[in-house]
């Protein structure tokens, strides 16, 4: 069945029961169509009727990544996380925003949590290592940044030591 078919009949489906579930795969299908608009609306408009329905929330959260709503993402998966502590597509999501964000340690955190529940994922494995790698470069490299302007402003102190001393002196 065609992307286009299968969307079209989830959406006669919910035309005929607006307060089915199907709403949330109708959505996740959206999503993985790049229409992450039509997904975020779908789900904000599902998720009126059923507010507690959480694989519906991490399409939400995941689509309003792709759409740049960061905060509202993080939001959004961290109230799922809040009540299924174990979702592991929430988890890799939340993992994969605070990437996206450039809070590496955070991540690497998150993405740790999905190995424990995925523990033979090569794919997490490879990507904990990869940013371990990068954050020791990283500390590594502002480490050396803060003792080169540490080294600086003592070599300006002991200049002025000496001009001090040599003023004294004249």
């Amino acid at each position: 069945m065609s992307e286009a078919v299968r969307l079209d009949d989830l959406r006669r489906r919910i035309e005929n029961d607006p307060a089915s579930i199907a709403f949330a795969q109708l959505a996740e299908e959206c999503r993985r169509a790049g229409r992450h608009q039509e997904a975020v609306d779908v789900c904000r408009s599902g998720l009126a009727r059923h507010p507690s329905y959480l694989s519906a929330r991490v399409t939400l959260g995941r689509a309003l990544a792709q759409l740049g709503h960061l905060d509202e993402a993080q939001r959004e998966l961290e109230l799922v996380l809040q009540h299924a502590t174990q979702n592991l597509t929430a988890i890799r999501a939340l993992a994969d925003l605070h990437q996206r964000r450039g809070a590496i340690a955070d991540a690497i955190a998150q993405y740790k949590v999905a190995l424990v529940l995925a523990p033979n994922d090569p794919e997490l494995e490879r990507t904990v290592a990869e940013l371990s790698d990068a954050l020791t470069r990283s500390t590594d490299a502002r480490d050396n940044v803060r003792t080169s302007a540490i080294v600086a402003a003592l070599e300006q102190w002991l200049a002025a030591v000496h001009v001090t001393r040599a003023q004294r002196s004249a």
